[in-house]
């Protein structure tokens, strides 16, 4: 049995999201020191919990599901097993014997003897925000377009548009600035199996300010990422939750732990030391740079002007547009907008290959 099916109601809330990202299967099996069954941990629950202002270093023993669907060692069959998988569309299920002792966890691949099919393609279009000069990424981009820069032999695009075209979508959007002509010429040499738009702008419009020229041209729920964001997670359960609450705009965000590498001086009137911190640790969201967007949002874009999607994000939410968050494991986002991300990328790529 993978060691990394199994895990104590002791540990965190970072060390479960760790042991979830090893073993692919969205969720992890709670157990006592004596393999007893506790419940179950899934990265929805991870994610609600976050979303409820607990931390990364919180215990797991508050938000794991003690009422988890498990089958006695009598009733795991085959057939029951892919009977009790299709139709519950479970990501594990756990084993256990008369004592509730876990003996083995079942999950699709060992039941079907296969990895588990998306179910559904993703019908919606995909717009890549390329129009920027990257001027972090200099002197690369007195040369190239930074959607070109290459990670491991291929150019970041293309690492991205992998990312959704092996979920079944299959048209994309870029729009295109700086340095406009290399862009097309790269896309016009190589060979491909998707749909492929552009939108130039005139002058650059910011990370979101090319998107109103999509107005009344799209009539559906797109995802916009950034030219420097690889994100690797299921597409189509963002999508869900999306639509599932109904939201204007979902971002994409990751959640990071800070060490703020100083002690911290924490100071009364007159200068009075209260207390001293040493090297203390910070939770926070981070915007990973993708989203999902509903058309009628493009409204509130001003026309020809640049315009960043925080501003966006920040008139909408005035203008009581319901915004979510979905939380992804910070290993699922690469950002290879700065020298430094873009060397670990490089390095974290080769390792996955």
């Amino acid at each position: 049995m993978d060691k990394n099916l199994i895990i104590s109601k002791n540990k965190t809330i970072k060390e479960a999201m760790e042991v979830i990202n090893l073993n692919k299967h969205k969720c992890v099996v709670i157990a006592n020191k004596n393999k007893k069954f506790l419940g179950t941990l899934s990265d929805g629950d991870i994610r609600n919990a976050l979303l409820n202002n607990f931390e990364l270093s919180s215990k797991i023993n508050k938000i794991y599901n003690s009422k988890a669907k498990f089958v006695y060692e009598k009733d795991s069959s085959i057939q029951n097993l892919r009977k009790i998988f299709l139709n519950k569309n479970y990501d594990i299920v756990p084993i256990v014997n008369n004592k509730k002792q876990i003996i083995d966890v079942a999950y699709w691949g060992k039941i079907f003897n296969e990895e588990k099919q998306k179910k559904d393609k993703i019908d919606v279009p995909v717009i890549i925000m390329a129009g920027g000069f990257g001027t972090r990424m200099q002197p690369f981009t007195h040369i190239l377009p930074k959607p070109l820069i290459p990670i491991n032999n291929k150019p970041t695009i293309e690492h991205i548009m992998q990312k959704f075209i092996l979920q079944g979508i299959s048209r994309f959007i870029i729009t295109i600035n700086h340095k406009a002509q290399i862009m097309k010429a790269f896309f016009k040499e190589i060979k491909n199996n998707y749909k492929l738009n552009y939108i130039e702008e005139k002058k650059p419009l910011g990370t979101a300010g090319a998107l109103k020229l999509l107005e009344k041209k799209i009539n559906k729920d797109f995802f916009v990422i950034n030219c420097d964001t690889i994100i690797n997670t299921d597409y189509k359960e963002i999508l869900d939750f999306h639509k599932k609450n109904k939201n204007s705009i979902t971002i994409i965000a990751s959640a990071k732990e800070y060490t703020i590498p100083y002690g911290i001086c924490k100071t009364g009137k007159f200068g009075k030391l209260k207390s001293l911190v040493e090297k203390p640790k910070i939770n926070f969201l981070a915007n990973s740079g993708g989203y999902i967007v509903k058309p009628n949002v493009l409204k509130i874009i001003p026309k020809n002007k640049k315009f960043d999607f925080t501003e966006l994000i920040i008139i909408a939410k005035k203008r009581k547009f319901k915004i979510g968050v979905f939380l992804i494991n910070d290993n699922n986002w690469l950002d290879v907008g700065q020298w430094s991300e873009y060397k670990k990328t490089i390095d974290l790529l080769k390792n996955a290959n």
